[in-house]
Formats: C-alpha cells, sequence, structure tokens
C-alpha cells in the first residue's frame, strides 16, 4: 500500500527545505522531501574531508542579508560565527581588494595618480557610493571613462568571459551590478547588516530544520520514482523546470563549475577567503576554507574553481545565464506550467531561472509559504 503525505517536496536545498519546515510546524502537515544526491542542504552542503577539514563541496557559501526576518528564521536552527569575506584580485601582478575601490586605486597607481582618480571618482559619484561599471564606462567624463575602460580590462572582462563565456555587455546588466565598483576603503565584498557562518556549518542547519516528526526525508530519490511509489495532495518542485517538462521547449541553459580540492599542510594558503584570477590562469577563484568556518588545524584545504559548460544529466546546472532570451525562454515553461500543472508549485535557483544568494532563496521560501500556502500578503507574517 502505498503510504500517504500532505506534500512532497522536491529538492532538500533552501526552498525545499524551509517550505517543509514551515509546512509541518506550522500547518501540522506530512511532508516528505526528496533528493536525488545522497544528502541534504542543495548545494550549501558541508562535510569534512579525510583529513577532517570542513569545506564546502559545493563551494564557498558566504551567509549574509539585510533582512532581521531571514537572519531570525535561519537563528532557529544555528547559532553563528562571525564573518566579514575580503577578496583580492590579481591584477598587474598585485594584489588588490575586490570589489575594485579606492584602496585598490592607491595600490596600483602612483600616489599623486590615485589621488586624483580617487578625486574624481567622487566628484563623480560622491562617497560610499557603489557604481556599476557598464554605467561608469558610459560617464560623460572622459577621465571616469578612461578609469573605467581600465577597470574593466584588467578586472571584469576576463572574469565574465571565463565564469560565463560571455562578455560582460552580452549579458543582462544584474550581473555585472553584483560586483560593483565600489567608491570607498571598506575592503569588505558585502556590506550587509548581517554577515556570519553557521558555527556547526550548512548542513547542520539543515538537518536541525528537517528535524520534525512531520517530515521525511528520502534521499538517493529522484521525482519520476517517488511520484510512483508514494501518494501526495500537493507538490513543490524545486527542480528545473525544463527537466520536469522532459525539455519540451529545449533545456535552459546553465553555467556549471568544476572543483580541485586541495589540502597542504600549513597553517594557511592565503592571507583572505578568496582570491580571484581575472586574467590569469583557467580557473576564476581559488577559496581557502579555513577562514570561512574558522577552523584551523595545522593542514588547510582551498577549492580551485573551473567555470565549465553545463551538460543536463551529467553536470551540476549552477547558474542560470542571465539573458533575455534566456528569462523568455523560461516563461515559456512558466506558462506551459500554469496549462499543464496548476496544482504545482515550482520555486527555487532552477524552478525560478534565478540567480538566487542563500538569503534570497530563503525569502522567496517564505514569500511562497504565505502567498500561496497561507494564502497571506508575501510581506505577512504568520504565527511562529
Amino acid at each position: 500500500m502505498k503510504r500517504r503525505y500532505d506534500w512532497l517536496i522536491v529538492g532538500a536545498g533552501y526552498t525545499g527545505a524551509v517550505v517543509a519546515e514551515r509546512l509541518a510546524s506550522l500547518c501540522d502537515k506530512r511532508v516528505l522531501v526528496i533528493d536525488r544526491r545522497e544528502h541534504i542542504a542543495g548545494n550549501a552542503f558541508d562535510a569534512r574531508n579525510d583529513d577532517g577539514i570542513l569545506f564546502h563541496q559545493y563551494g564557498p557559501h558566504i551567509f549574509h542579508t539585510n533582512s532581521d526576518e531571514i537572519a531570525g528564521y535561519l537563528s532557529r536552527f544555528t547559532e553563528w560565527k562571525p564573518y566579514e569575506h575580503r577578496v583580492l584580485g590579481v591584477v598587474d601582478g598585485r594584489l588588490i581588494p575586490i570589489p575594485f575601490n579606492l584602496t585598490s586605486l592607491e595600490i596600483l597607481f602612483p600616489a599623486p595618480e590615485a589621488a586624483r582618480l580617487g578625486r574624481l571618482l567622487v566628484d563623480a559619484y560622491g562617497m560610499d557610493r557603489k557604481v556599476p561599471i557598464l554605467k561608469m564606462r558610459e560617464s560623460a567624463h572622459a577621465g571616469v571613462r578612461d578609469l573605467a575602460d581600465f577597470i574593466y580590462r584588467n578586472v571584469f572582462e576576463g572574469y565574465t568571459t571565463k565564469q560565463w563565456a560571455l562578455r560582460p555587455e552580452e549579458l543582462s546588466p544584474s550581473v555585472t551590478a553584483r560586483v560593483p565598483v565600489h567608491v570607498s576603503y571598506d575592503d569588505r565584498y558585502f556590506q550587509d547588516s548581517f554577515q556570519k557562518m553557521p558555527r556547526e556549518g550548512y548542513t547542520k542547519m539543515f538537518e536541525r530544520m528537517l528535524d520534525h516528526p512531520n517530515i521525511t526525508v528520502a534521499l538517493g530519490t529522484d521525482y519520476e520514482t517517488a511520484k510512483d511509489e508514494v501518494l501526495f495532495d500537493r507538490m513543490l518542485y524545486t527542480g528545473a523546470i525544463d527537466e520536469f517538462f522532459g525539455y519540451e521547449f529545449g533545456p535552459l541553459p546553465y553555467r556549471s563549475l568544476s572543483f580541485d580540492f586541495r589540502t597542504y599542510r600549513q597553517r594557511r594558503h592565503q592571507s583572505v577567503g578568496q582570491v580571484n584570477y581575472p586574467v590569469s590562469h583557467d580557473y576564476t577563484r581559488i577559496t581557502e576554507m579555513g577562514h570561512l568556518t574558522g577552523e584551523w588545524n595545522g593542514s588547510t584545504t582551498v577549492a580551485i574553481e573551473y567555470p565549465i559548460a553545463h551538460r543536463p544529466g551529467e553536470t551540476v546546472p549552477y547558474y542560470p545565464i542571465p539573458r533575455d532570451e534566456n528569462a523568455a525562454h523560461h516563461d515559456r515553461y512558466v506558462a506551459f506550467a500554469r496549462k499543464e500543472a496548476p496544482d504545482v508549485l515550482f520555486a527555487g535557483r532552477l524552478g525560478d531561472y534565478k540567480y538566487y544568494n542563500m538569503d534570497q532563496a530563503v525569502g522567496r521560501a517564505l514569500a511562497l509559504f504565505r502567498k500561496e500556502i497561507l494564502g497571506l500578503p508575501a510581506e505577512a507574517l504568520p504565527a511562529a
């Protein structure tokens, strides 16, 4: 006899786990969460390697948010440790802060020229302002445009081309806007009000989130198997929407990643958590895990990151490629879903085909729960 659940949730990443926890704890619903991988936490999954070092298997995940609600929600399932991410980039053989800022100018240019260029930026945009590089390249001031072209060539162009296999101007402006030029001496990568890491790691946080008597987790299980083995009233699907419909309109394009994890018998390998290589080398960045986790034990593990083409069924679809034609492609699937699967909710980075940060994925899940399941305004808070 098939077992019945109120909800089937496909995917044990942020979107699936948050909605499952809300359904179980607030609505007393019986929920089955499945994931085709052998672990929970999606791409935020972390674990200890053979040397006992906690590492992020799918690349660095640094939590930051300006939302008190999102931070408060996740704080139910983890304690935190402070961490402010800092990134250096190799430009002309020197390490400069990324995003490019006034300190970067002072490292790359002689003092009088750096001072002149700094004044130029402050006069044009004001202090402590963030300016997208493509906007800066359109400045009416020739001096600003010249500096913008230098930054574009040395920081943005090569890195973006490696990451996306497209030039910056071929992508949505949201891509370059994620790492703007920062008219400031603040060397932090993010300026969010809440910048911390789960004290015991992301996987432990997800374990607590899913630790509820109403939640059953089945790993190593894909949707095609589960739909024939259990009964359920409603479903949230956080996998790729094009895969769900058998690539009816062709596959949505993604970029994937390959990682070379190396452990060195030394205390630290680099001075900050992440070093970017915008121009040199085939890889884009090296991340040292100890900086992120705060754990140091005499050996250190780094992740060397290589962007690669995504091959459905073979590689992990990390990044939806943000272009207008791809958004239109996804919209076609959304319209098809309304007609062919009106009772299925699609959400998450793959379901929505959007480049979510972790806090955005949590916010999307909480809003979906309130609006689509409880029928409340998306910003309304249900009783905890």
